[in-house]
This record gives structure tokens, C-alpha cells and sequence, in this order.
């Protein structure tokens, strides 16, 4: 059975990680190729179907995050980070600098994806945990969580923006629906989970070479403007290519050079340019100081790649073993609610397969047929799937291995943390959805 091929991968990569303590990269690959065995792919095909894996994560997220953590890093040895993070302080004070990043990440993560969101806030979130003497995951755990909420229930992002395409919903109306939903879940699981006994439990030091150990005098700084200027940058150009891709229709150059400089990469390699000179030569340092922080910034991100794309080759082995056309198959017949169906539908492609994406494009496929003559509104529909996709986030899911390793913790940890609040999410999610579609019958009446 192919959820139990799954099940026990995911026991045996969680052997070889905690009691062999054999290195995440090395644990994910041979994991990948016994699942592939397993589940019948020719074994001269395991290459090519590992090599796509890796291709395809790290051709998505290493340009987002090598990109991100040079220009996190340019802004932490410049006292840029801390510029920005002493006046988050002097703005909500050190009692509310959970708040604080709650406010900002959802006003970041309404439009940017969560790597890259994750890459431009975590540095301001690592001085603010060095500033304040507050724990790691008191003030970086609120960041990771609402920017999960923006990116999975959320359109302009990935998810979202495909499934609305095939329920025909209007992107819009779902963004509108979606907020009153997102904003008060993420809110409320963003500033509870630091609180529970579990998670207080854990104190994660801040991963060497990824900020600045340096504590800057006032003088020393460059100037809020500038600071917030450079941290800003890359959100103005991907949100204005978001918002003129769901506002305007047609063809022609203007378009695609907004959606060019608009793209996560060249967004990040603009801003890259405008951090080196603004935190560089502008201020006194040379080219020479600037480019051993891209250097640093550059080694410190080796291993997080590498597990990275490990990860997207277990992902892929799934996907090219037939997991989730046996889930399609499987749930074909179940007589459920619509909006339950969709649901549930995404939350076991997403335990099975670790892709979200992957997750919301098959239960979409699945429950399509049923959304018509439903009454159901579609944009409700995208929500329900959208929303249990980011269930039960785990070892074959690449973003849990980016929240691991920027936040220094083991694998068991990251399963205690990461995969609980995602879990949370999907479920509080659902509820909403729910109240939603119930709250617009009404209000039809």
C-alpha cells in the first residue's frame, strides 16, 4: 500500500537522522532511492528521477534564498538589521516584539512567498533575539508562522493562484475571503505557540554566519531610511508585479518587464546591488568588506541547499512512484461534503508527498466535477483546498528542512514545532472556510 511505503520511509529517514546522526543530505537520498525501489521505478531511472528532484527544489529556491541571505547578511555587518530592529522595539517595545513581527511578516507575506519573506524578515528577527535576550524561537517562530498562513491560503502565491484558475474563481474575491479568515488563525497560532510548555522548552542558539555578531553604536548605523529603503525594495517590486498581474489584462512589453524585475530572483539581485552600494561605498566601507559578507552569507547557506535538495528528490520519488494518482483513485468514490472533501483531499497529498503545490493542483482536480451544481461558492472551494495543504508539514516537505536549519533545530524539534502549528493551521483553517461559506449563504438569503 502506498501510504504505508510512506509511512515508513518517513520512521526510517527519522532512524538514520536521530540515532545513526547520519547527515540530513546523505539520510534523504538513500531514503529517496529505497522508496524508489519500493514502489517500482526502474533503477535506471532512479538517477534521472533524484536529478530532477534536486533540479527542480534547488532551481526554485536557491537563487530566492542564496540571493536573500547575501543581502541579509550585507544588512546585518552594516547595522542596517539593527537599525531596523531598535525601532520595531521603540515602536511596540520588547513586551510586544512578538506582535511586531507578527505585523510585519503578514504585511510582507501577503504577497511574497514564504522563502523569500522568511530570507528578508529572519535577519531582522535573529538581532531582535540578540538585542533583547529573548529566546530564538519566541520571536522568530511568530515570523515563520503567519508568513505560512499568508503563503498557503493566500492568492498571488503559488497555491492559491492555481487552484482558483481551476475552480474559475475570481482571485480577488478569494484574497478578500481568504484575509478575514488568515489574519485572525495566523495572528492567534503565531502568538500562542511560543507559549506552550513544549515549545519553551527548546532554545535554539542562532546559526553561526548567517547575522552579524557585532552590537553597533547609534552613530555607527546607517540611517532608518536607507535601512528600511534596501529591506523594502524586493516587497514593493514582487507586490506591484503581483497586483498588476491581477489588475491588469493584455500583452506587451511594460507587462513583462513589471513581471521580469516582479520575479523573486531578479527582484533579489536588484535589491543585492542596491544593499552593496547603500551599505557599501555610500557609507564608507569598500567593496572589499561588502563582498566577504556575500562570501560568508554565501558558505553558511552550503549545507541548507544541499538538505534543501534532497529534500525536492524524496519529494519527487513520491510523486514519480504513483502516490498521489493512488489518493486520486482512492478518494474518488467518498461521499463528503465538498468542502470537506477538498480539504481532506490536500491534507493526506500533503502528508504523502511533502509538495503543497502538488497537494492543492490533484485535490482540485478531484473535487472539481463536484463543485458544479454544488451552490458552493468557488472561491470558498480554493480556500478548503488551499488550507489543508499546509497540513502537517514534515520530513519530505522542503520548507520544513529551511525552517530546521534556520532555526538550529533537530529533526525531532522541527517535527514537534513545524508540523503541529501547520497541522493547527490546516484544521482552524477548515473551520473558517466553514463559517465562511455559511456566513456568505446568509447573507445571499
Amino acid at each position: 500500500m502506498p501510504l504505508l511505503v510512506v509511512g515508513i520511509s518517513v520512521l526510517v529517514l527519522l532512524f538514520l537522522m536521530t540515532r545513526m546522526k547520519l547527515n540530513g543530505f546523505a539520510a534523504l537520498l538513500l531514503v529517496a532511492v529505497g522508496v524508489a525501489l519500493v514502489q517500482g521505478i526502474p533503477v535506471a531511472d532512479i538517477p534521472d528521477v533524484l536529478s530532477e528532484g534536486i533540479g527542480g527544489q534547488i532551481g526554485d529556491t536557491m537563487l530566492t534564498i542564496g540571493l536573500g541571505a547575501m543581502v541579509g547578511r550585507v544588512m546585518g555587518d552594516s547595522g542596517a538589521a539593527q537599525r531596523i530592529a531598535g525601532r520595531l522595539l521603540d515602536a511596540f517595545g520588547p513586551r510586544w516584539v512578538q506582535v511586531a513581527m507578527v505585523v510585519t511578516s503578514m504585511l510582507i507575506g501577503v504577497t511574497m512567498f514564504y522563502e523569500v519573506a522568511f530570507i528578508i524578515i529572519v535577519p531582522i528577527a535573529f538581532t531582535l533575539v540578540r538585542v533583547t535576550g529573548a529566546k530564538l524561537l519566541w520571536v522568530g517562530l511568530p515570523m515563520s508562522i503567519a508568513l505560512s498562513t499568508m503563503h498557503s491560503f493566500l492568492p498571488p502565491h503559488p497555491g492559491p493562484t492555481a487552484v482558483a484558475a481551476t475552480f474559475h474563481a475570481s482571485v480577488g474575491h478569494t484574497l478578500f475571503y481568504g484575509l478575514f479568515i488568515a489574519v485572525p488563525v495566523g495572528a492567534f497560532i503565531a502568538l500562542l505557540w511560543p507559549r506552550l510548555p513544549f515549545i519553551r522548552a527548546m532554545d535554539p542558539a542562532i546559526p553561526k554566519g548567517l547575522v552579524s555578531d557585532r552590537e553597533f553604536e547609534d552613530g555607527e548605523m546607517p540611517g532608518l531610511g536607507w535601512s528600511l529603503s534596501v529591506a523594502l525594495f524586493p516587497v514593493v517590486l514582487i507586490a506591484g508585479a503581483a497586483v498588476v498581474d491581477m489588475t491588469v489584462s493584455g500583452d506587451g512589453p511594460v507587462l513583462h518587464f513589471v513581471a521580469f524585475i516582479g520575479s523573486a530572483p531578479i527582484a533579489l539581485m536588484l535589491t543585492l546591488l542596491l544593499a552593496i552600494w547603500a551599505f557599501g561605498p555610500r557609507i564608507g566601507r569598500s567593496l572589499a568588506d561588502v563582498n566577504t559578507s556575500c562570501t560568508s552569507a554565501a558558505q553558511s547557506m552550503a549545507m541548507i541547499l544541499l538538505v534543501i535538495g534532497a529534500g525536492g528528490a524524496f519529494k519527487n520519488v513520491l510523486v514519480e512512484g504513483g502516490i498521489s494518482d493512488y489518493i486520486k483513485d482512492a478518494t474518488d468514490t467518498w461521499s463528503v461534503s465538498p468542502i470537506i472533501l477538498a480539504w481532506l483531499i490536500a491534507v493526506i497529498l500533503r502528508v504523502a508527498l511533502g509538495s503543497a503545490t502538488v497537494a492543492v493542483v490533484t485535490a482540485s482536480g478531484v473535487v472539481l466535477p463536484l463543485l458544479a451544481g454544488s451552490g458552493i461558492h468557488p472561491e470558498i472551494m480554493v480556500l478548503a483546498v488551499s488550507c489543508g495543504s499546509i497540513a502537517f508539514s514534515h520530513v519530505n516537505d522542503p520548507g520544513f528542512w529551511l525552517f530546521k536549519e534556520y532555526f538550529n533545530l533537530s529533526v525531532i524539534e522541527a517535527i514537534k514545532v513545524r508540523t503541529t502549528y501547520t497541522t493547527v493551521l490546516a484544521v482552524l483553517g477548515l473551520g473558517g472556510v466553514l463559517a465562511m461559506e455559511w456566513t456568505l449563504d446568509v447573507l445571499s438569503l
